[in-house]
């Protein structure tokens, strides 16, 4: 992707270039939202999100040079707060002696947030889900973060566990295998394969799926509980 223009030059060209580009972007991100929830992953094109967007091809590729950034681009936002509130979550646990029980709740609170986006955005989950998973067995490798074009990489939605994991881990509050980076990963695909499968996901259901497998490698003692919180992991 070129670099867009510099919307505080003092160039008047160069900020209604940037202005124009900026509309564009936003106008194809707006399109490929609406038509990666309708058709899907596989059935969507680029050149089905420039018509929608009323660009040319050209255009849309020239912002996107690929349908994987693309539908990255769009997904990347609703998670984005999820990440940060893992990554001061975890930054306030590193700072103080934070009891295991907050440890976990903060965990699960982030897992039932995740839920409820993915749910409540099915089809764009979905069709992220599918891109990371073609990505992956394109390039036959983990994330790179030097890879521009990487759905993962542009929406990293493993960041929205894995900072808490790997603190709780080092601070003993959580056991250290199997390690944050091979679980949080696999949590995360659990999670966004049985959204992008099932037609009707109950968020609270699923939730308490991946909560539970969390817990069951890192606090199993929580789930013999039944409860975190005062949510209950099984309910009867």
């Amino acid at each position: 992707m070129s670099p867009a223009p510099d919307p505080h030059s003092a160039d008047p060209r160069a900020r209604a270039a940037a202005t124009k580009r900026n509309r564009t972007r936003r106008a194809l991100l707006d399109a490929a939202d609406a038509t990666f929830t309708a058709r899907g992953w596989v059935r969507t094109r680029i050149e089905d999100v420039a018509s929608n967007a009323g660009v040319s091809s050209a255009t849309a590729y020239n912002h996107f040079p690929a349908k994987h950034a693309l539908i990255a681009e769009v997904f990347a936002p609703l998670i984005a707060p999820l990440v940060a509130a893992c990554h001061a979550a975890a930054a306030d646990a590193a700072r103080s002696d934070t009891p295991p029980a907050e440890v976990v709740g903060a965990l699960v609170a982030q897992i039932r947030a995740l839920t409820r986006i993915g749910v409540r955005n099915r089809g764009i989950t979905a069709a992220y889900w599918a891109a990371t998973q073609d990505y992956t067995v394109r390039v036959g490798a983990l994330p790179d973060p030097s890879d521009e074009q990487d759905p993962r990489v542009i929406a990293p939605v493993v960041d929205v566990l894995l900072d808490l994991v790997e603190n709780g881990q080092r601070s003993g509050a959580l056991r250290t295998f199997p390690p944050a980076a091979q679980l949080c990963p696999s949590l995360v695909d659990v999670l966004l394969a049985r959204i992008a499968l099932d037609t009707s996901p109950a968020s609270g259901q699923l939730a308490r799926l991946v909560a539970t497998l969390a817990l069951g490698a890192l606090a199993p003692e929580r789930v013999v509980e039944g409860t975190v919180d005062g949510w209950e992991l099984t309910p009867s």
